[in-house]
């Protein structure tokens, strides 16, 4: 690859790396689907909670199902993209995510982060266009979600 395809690879996973998380908090959760190539997966293996989640309909219905009275922000950082290939690349990026539960509206007081890690992704370039085929969320620091 020359370097300006490189450079536009990596800026276009960066950008899906910031999507997830803006989907997340800003937009529609089940949303997030649409980032992953149709054999996409979500895992977060043990010492977590061991879920995996397989295929774009099933990524939909996981997200999907968050709690609607669920505010959360996520900070993303340290994006370091790896292009492999014209069509593959992976990243590894560390977040920190700030959430409770019971959300009606108006400030809530800030609290510590209730998770901070790192995605271990994969992607894949399908039709033009780079997708999620894999994200693996590490983590080792995190507690429950609290309640307004």
């Amino acid at each position: 690859m020359d370097p300006v395809q490189r450079l536009l690879a990596e800026r276009a996973c960066e950008r899906l790396i910031l999507e997830f998380v803006h989907r997340l908090d800003l937009g529609e959760p089940a949303e997030v689907a649409e980032l992953f190539t149709e054999d996409g997966s979500w895992e977060w293996p043990p010492p977590g909670d061991g879920r995996a989640v397989r295929g774009r309909a099933a990524l939909r219905e996981y997200f999907g199902g968050r709690p609607a009275d669920r505010l959360s922000r996520r900070l993303m950082s340290n994006v370091l993209v790896t292009v492999v290939s014209p069509d593959a690349a992976t990243a590894v990026s560390y977040f920190s995510t700030h959430r409770v539960d019971g959300y009606t509206g108006g400030l809530v007081p800030a609290g510590p982060p209730v998770q901070i890690g790192h995605y271990a992704d994969r992607f894949r370039r399908t039709g033009g266009r780079w997708l999620l085929a894999s994200r693996v969320l590490h983590l080792p620091f995190g507690g429950p979600t609290p309640r307004v």
